[in-house]
């Protein structure tokens, strides 16, 4: 690591607010890429007849475990969880229950000594899709099965704002980074170059700033599926302009410095001296302007959703939790889990950028 980049990492542990918020979101968004391991309706490891199986990675035919259905197990089935302990007996489709029991107390059925099976379970033994079978109405208070309650449709709440944290988070990053990537470009290319450059560039985006975004994402999903993907593009598409007039200023007041007419004169390319003499300067005011983006990333998904113009309802969006809120008011802990997850997500956020702007900051040193 370069005497540089010591003294940036040494500026961003110094902030410990932006440290410790650092940690909890990698863990929290740890977790959250582990969603499929933390949150699933699948168990994490199958054994059966002393083989080993991962449904959570892989399909297995309920005829795998001496069922009658080619289609995939459904593992919270009393037949099905019967014929994995016991190993495959005829008997599970007729009591399955009292052959469970049979075979977790003796290691036999109906007298014959069978080899065990086990499964094991994620943590929270739902996905975000699973509609469970309540004995009560929906959406359904929090208690000992589901820790933060089920929304309208019978699904768990925690298991979604998994989901949805890596999906709002992830949508965020690559937003972010995408519309980094173009606004510094086109605003290096501005601000360095100057002359009809820049008076072009700026007139296009007077235009394409001018377009609403809402009314083509609206016409976009009458035509297509709105899909994560579709989602992002469009996203970038209107969003690459926010960069653009920070890095233009910080091109336009560093082209002509010294050490930039010095490399000139020496003949150094043009390219060369934007990515690195001129890039770096401008790199404090551009990561002032990340979390903004970042969190407006985040703000935009959850409103698609929340207006139905986003992803599909069934996607783990927390956009759709809010709205769930909306329209069930007397299940308060929908909004309450949709408000406090947002908070936190979008509070660490900030403060992370803000020790990463700190850091970048020249007159920033380490104490």
């Amino acid at each position: 690591m370069s005497a540089l980049n010591k003294r940036r990492w040494r500026n961003f542990r110094s902030n410990g607010r932006a440290f410790w918020s650092l940690w909890i979101f990698a863990v929290l968004f740890g977790l959250s890429l582990m969603a499929e391991v933390v949150a699933n309706d699948r168990p994490i490891l199958v054994s059966y007849r002393g083989e080993w199986m991962v449904p959570v990675a892989k399909f297995y035919p309920e005829t795998a475990f001496g069922g009658d259905f080619r289609t995939e197990a459904d593992y919270k089935v009393p037949e099905v969880q019967c014929l994995i302990v016991s190993g495959g007996s005829d008997a599970c489709f007729d009591d399955p229950e009292s052959v469970m029991a049979e075979a977790g107390e003796h290691g036999t059925v109906d007298g014959e000594p069978i080899e065990k099976g086990w499964m094991l379970w994620p943590l929270i033994p739902f996905s975000y899709d699973t509609v469970n079978n309540l004995d009560r109405a929906a959406p359904s208070p929090p208690d000992a099965d589901h820790w933060l309650g089920t929304d309208d449709t019978a699904r768990d709440v925690l298991a979604r704002v998994i989901y949805g944290f890596r999906l709002s988070v992830g949508f965020a990053l690559i937003v972010t980074f995408l519309t980094s990537v173009i606004g510094i470009a086109a605003g290096a290319v501005q601000g360095y170059f100057g002359g009809w450059i820049d008076l072009t560039f700026q007139r296009l985006i007077e235009l394409w700033s001018s377009t609403p975004m809402l009314y083509v994402i609206i016409i976009v999903g009458a035509i297509w599926q709105m899909g994560f993907w579709l989602l992002v593009i469009l996203t970038v598409v209107f969003g690459w302009t926010a960069l653009v007039g920070v890095v233009r200023a910080e091109f336009l007041r560093a082209r002509n410095f010294e050490y930039v007419r010095a490399a000139r004169a020496l003949g150094v390319s043009d390219g060369t001296i934007m990515w690195r003499h001129v890039l770096p300067n401008a790199m404090v005011a551009t990561v002032t302007m990340l979390p903004f983006i970042t969190a407006g990333a985040i703000g935009s998904l959850a409103a698609l959703d929340f207006l139905g113009f986003g992803l599909p309802s069934s996607a783990p969006s927390l956009g759709e939790l809010t709205l769930q809120a909306k329209q069930n008011l007397q299940a308060p802990w929908l909004g309450f889990t949709a408000f406090f997850t947002f908070a936190l997500m979008l509070s660490l956020l900030v403060f992370i950028f803000e020790g990463v702007r700190d850091a970048f900051d020249p007159r920033k040193t380490f104490k």
